[in-house]
């Protein structure tokens, strides 16, 4: 049997102050980063966590975008967690860039963002060639999470948002799907982040705090090789 999943305790928050640390050495390891595979200007889509907008994706952005790819934020403000009127318009905006691309194109998702991400992917797989998470709940949606309280708070059954993420397994992933994921997270319990019903997943373990998966050095390199080797699969 699988172990419980337990929401992050207070004490996990402490990692999150570390956060902070990830920025400086980021720059010390950019002439690593900037040995890392590059791409020929494939599009990818990055999209925020909960209660972040495109500035908070803009460094990794930044890099995707030194590396060769084209890299863009979603474009719809800040991510207010309600993915069921969220998806339709990320859909939206994916199927434009990939309209003008002539093909699907590649999703990063931070948090929330990852959700989004893969909840596109699942609809609309004509769409999507990979996607990225970021320290995802895949599980349980926000009930294994920091904001569980929160979501309580305005009322929401997260019960019943768990049963309705349990349900959506019913449709696969069709597209591979690299999901990164730390112990060290203080926002989303790390066992939420593991996909064990996808086929094409595979999971990848790094040392960040939640806030600091969007300005680590680490997740940057794996980002990157995951991106190019689309490119070279092709």
């Amino acid at each position: 049997m699988p172990e419980p999943i337990a929401p992050p305790t207070p004490a996990g928050l402490l990692w999150e102050a570390v956060a902070a640390l990830e920025l400086p050495r980021l720059v010390a390891s950019l002439p690593r980063l900037l040995r890392a595979p590059r791409g020929e200007g494939a599009p990818v889509v990055v999209l925020p966590g909960f209660g972040a907008g495109d500035g908070s994706t803009g460094p990794l952005r930044s890099y995707l975008r030194l590396q060769g790819h084209r890299a863009s934020g979603w474009g719809l403000g800040t991510n207010r967690g309600d993915v069921p009127s969220l998806l339709p318009r990320v859909v939206a905006c994916v199927e434009r860039v990939a309209r003008r691309a002539g093909g699907p194109i590649a999703l990063v998702g931070w948090s929330l963002g990852g959700v989004l991400a893969r909840e596109t992917a699942r609809d609309r797989p004509d769409l999507v060639s990979r996607v990225v998470t970021l320290g995802t709940p895949v599980v349980g949606g926000p009930k294994y999470t920091a904001v569980a309280d929160f979501y309580r708070r305005q009322g929401v059954d997260l019960d019943a948002i768990e049963s309705e993420v349990d349900a959506r397994y019913a449709t696969p992933i069709r597209v591979p799907v690299t999901a990164v994921y730390s112990k060290r997270d203080g926002i989303v319990a790390w066992r939420a982040c593991i996909d064990e019903r996808s086929a094409d997943v595979e999971h990848v373990e790094v040392r960040a705090s939640h806030f600091g998966l969007g300005f680590s050095a680490e997740v940057y390199e794996i980002v990157a090789e995951r991106l190019a080797s689309d490119r070279i699969r092709l």
